[in-house]
C-alpha cells in the first residue's frame, strides 16, 4: 500500500472528515474508485468497535481536560438527540439512515458516540453502522464522480 491509499484510510478514520473526506481525496489522487471505497470503508469503520466499547471510560477520563470534555460531551449529547428522534420512529433502521447522510454532524463517529450515550446494544449498533457507512460512501462516491466530471 502506497502513501496515497494510506493517506485515504488514515483521513476516513479522522472524526470530522471520515469517508466524507477520504473519497473525494481518493479520486482526486486518481486512486481506482474501488480502492477508494474498500479503503474509506476500512477507514471508517474501524474505529467504531472501540468508540461503542470505550467512550464511556474515555469521557470519564477527558473531565480532567474541561475543554475536550465539554466538546465530546456537547457532540455526543446533540447526537443522542438528533438519533433518539430517528430511532424512536424508525428502530435499528434510525441509526443506519442517521449514518448514511453524509452531512456535518453524521456519520460513523457520531453514531457511535450517540449509540453509547443511549447505551444500545452494541451488535445491533455496529451492524447499522456500517450499513450507513456503506451507503454514505456510495452516495458521497456518486456526487464525487460527478463533480469531478466537470472538470
Amino acid at each position: 500500500m502506497g502513501q496515497q491509499e494510506w493517506m485515504v484510510l488514515v483521513t476516513a478514520a479522522t472524526p470530522v472528515l471520515e469517508l466524507r473526506g477520504a473519497i473525494p481525496l481518493g479520486l482526486a489522487l486518481g486512486l481506482p474508485l474501488t480502492t477508494v471505497l474498500i479503503l474509506s470503508y476500512i477507514g471508517n469503520v474501524v474505529p467504531v468497535p472501540f468508540i461503542l466499547l470505550a467512550i464511556g471510560w474515555v469521557m470519564e477520563q477527558m473531565k480532567k481536560i474541561q475543554a475536550i470534555h465539554a466538546w465530546l460531551d456537547d457532540k455526543a449529547q446533540r447526537g443522542g438527540d438528533k438519533l433518539y428522534e430517528s430511532m424512536k420512529k424508525w428502530g435499528w433502521l434510525g441509526l443506519l439512515i442517521f449514518v448514511a447522510i453524509p452531512l456535518p454532524g453524521t456519520g460513523a463517529w457520531t453514531g457511535a458516540l450517540a449509540a453509547s450515550v443511549l447505551r444500545l446494544s452494541f451488535w445491533p449498533s455496529l451492524l447499522s453502522i456500517a450499513g450507513g457507512v456503506v451507503i454514505a460512501g456510495l452516495l458521497v462516491s456518486g456526487l464525487g464522480l460527478g463533480v469531478l466530471s466537470f472538470f
